[in-house]
């Protein structure tokens, strides 16, 4: 009799255990489809992956004369057929310490940009790659002065300046300054942003796209609390990548980038 029981009572767990979790099971699966706060706000999550470039884009090389002379790559816009069109934007690549203008296009940025409808035009910053340094960029001025060079030497008008780490050394003074050449600014944990007031960044109108790894403890999380005082910003922060994110999460990256480029006029 008390072994009849026992399962009785066994049974009677299971049972209650079963329709619980059938109770529980769909706030469950909901909540672990809810996107994050930065995919909302980009946009990622209503956008379909990125499919890969299938057409050859071609990327070709060239140095501005000047002191210092400046190497750079282009992809020009092309369409589904690969002829080449009118660019929807003109997009400025520069690079972290450890990279050059190769890394964007050994990474597929450039071709992704082209095959999009943007003109990609990658320096090597003095110093770097094929680029020879300069002793006449001393001062933010004399940095200021080389992009402006670069971008008017290249018929660049109203770009979307995107900088990584190092390269904000160039590209956060030029926000400061410039900011009205720009059409966008994309920044990857860039450096020097702890130099400006919270006026200085509310007085810039561009829209931003602020870019970090989650696990880029420093000059991500710096850059990141500094650059939000910016009024018109968009935040994506890549997980599980470190600081240079955009190589650890390409596809990721890439995709928020085209997302918002499509949002600029």
């Amino acid at each position: 009799m008390n072994f009849l029981r026992n399962r009785l009572v066994v049974l009677g767990l299971v049972l209650l255990a079963t329709v619980l979790l059938y109770l529980l099971l769909p706030s469950i699966r909901q909540g672990s489809m809810e996107p994050s706060l930065e995919a909302q706000r980009m946009g990622l999550m209503a956008t379909p992956p990125l499919p890969l470039p299938t057409i050859n884009v071609s990327i070709r090389t060239g140095q501005l004369p000047g002191d210092p002379p400046l190497f750079f790559r282009e992809a020009l816009p092309i369409d589904g057929a690969g002829r080449q069109i009118l660019p929807r934007l003109q997009v400025v690549l520069l690079h972290g310490q450890a990279f050059t203008s190769k890394t964007w296009e050994e990474l597929g940025t450039m071709a992704l940009l082209a095959t999009n409808g943007y003109q990609a035009l990658a320096m090597d910053l003095p110093g770097y790659g094929k680029s020879p340094d300069s002793g006449s960029l001393k001062t933010d001025q004399n940095r200021v002065d080389l992009l402006s060079r670069f971008m008017e030497s290249l018929g660049v008008r109203a770009a979307v300046l995107l900088s990584p780490s190092m390269s904000g050394h160039y590209s956060i003074p030029f926000l400061m300054k410039n900011s009205a050449q720009l059409q966008g600014f994309v920044s990857i944990a860039p450096v020097g942003t702890r130099s400006y007031t919270p006026q200085q960044y509310q007085d810039i109108q561009i829209p931003t796209l602020i870019v970090f790894g989650s696990l880029d403890t420093n000059l991500g999380a710096q850059s990141h609390k500094n650059l939000i005082q910016l009024p018109h910003h968009f935040v994506l922060k890549l997980e599980g990548a470190r600081h240079a994110c955009y190589m650890d999460k390409p596809r990721e990256f890439h995709q928020g980038l085209i997302d918002f480029l499509s949002k600029l006029k």
